[in-house]
């Protein structure tokens, strides 16, 4: 496909609809009741500890596993077995499989064929970016090289709906941060909808427009990232102080530093009030949003 055309998919509606979504396996609940909506053209980060049900949410909207309950519409339809969606949707994770007898550019070739909006220019200035021996065995492959092949073929097929399961994890410093820049700068010219899922949130923090935040099955946050950056915040300074300008929002956090509280709120402090009170005000990193936010979470629910 020529690297002009824009891929297809224009707008601002939703792509993605899951409503009351519960997934078990056995006797565990791996999705609990969740709710969201993928609108098209927008970073989306698919956040949350370990276990937590992230995979399993990414599988259940691209037809890999079906859901307990609820539903799930991708582009109009359930994604199980529709091959109408699933040419719309490109999902790449750490554990990526391949046959046996691929080699690099047997999948490039497959992915050529699999996405409509296959850019191949821009896949091979990827390959040479990373990389990539295209003639060498997948199966031989070190996990930095599986890892750089997985966003190569993420990255040029530029589907409409786009997930990253942590396929970059075996990316070292320079390759991750070749990843983010090659995203930003294709997504801005051509735009789809991206889910990055990942334990590395500060390295991601600038490219993610609204978060999704999943904690033990349950959806606990779905809001946009500058949103979350002007409701949460840091106050340090005297406890009465503190507990003065905290009496009506959502403390996520509270420590003692000697004569001084740090409490970490959801809410509005006006700035005046606070340095009249003796108190700082310290911005909050979208990881430590998110420890914070878990944390109080798993509080709730003990």
């Amino acid at each position: 496909m020529s690297g002009t055309q824009r891929s297809e998919g224009a707008g601002t509606g939703a792509i993605v609809s899951a409503r009351g979504v519960t997934k078990r396996f056995g006797g565990v609940t791996a999705l609990d009741g969740v709710t969201f909506d993928l609108r098209r053209n927008g970073i989306y980060g698919l956040l949350g500890r370990n276990g937590a049900g992230k995979t399993t949410l990414m599988q259940v909207l691209t037809g890999q596993q079906i859901a307990s309950a609820g539903t799930v519409e991708t582009f109009g339809g359930h994604p199980y077995e529709n091959e109408q969606v699933l040419r719309q949707v490109s999902f790449i994770k750490e554990s990526q499989r391949y046959p046996d007898a691929f080699r690099v550019r047997d999948a490039l070739l497959a992915a050529r064929l699999l996405f409509p909006n296959w850019d191949e220019a821009f896949a091979r200035e990827l390959v040479h970016d990373f990389g990539l021996p295209v003639k060498r065995d997948v199966k031989k492959l070190s996990r930095g090289m599986l890892s750089a092949l997985g966003v190569t073929l993420g990255l040029a097929a530029r589907a409409p709906l786009t997930f990253f399961d942590e396929p970059y994890l075996g990316l070292d410093a320079v390759a991750r941060q070749l990843f983010y820049d090659r995203l930003l700068a294709d997504y801005a010219e051509f735009p789809r909808t991206v889910v990055l899922s990942t334990h590395l949130i500060d390295e991601v923090s600038d490219l993610i427009e609204h978060v999704l935040l999943i904690e033990r099955g349950r959806l606990v946050l779905d809001e946009s990232a500058d949103t979350l950056r002007g409701q949460v915040v840091t106050l340090v300074g005297p406890a009465n102080a503190v507990d003065a300008l905290t009496v009506n929002v959502d403390e996520l956090h509270r420590e003692r530093l000697g004569p001084l509280t740090r409490a970490t709120i959801r809410g509005r402090v006006e700035l005046g009030e606070a340095r009249a009170a003796g108190v700082e005000l310290q911005p909050v990193t979208l990881q430590q949003l998110v420890v914070r936010i878990t944390t109080a979470d798993l509080k709730g629910l003990s």
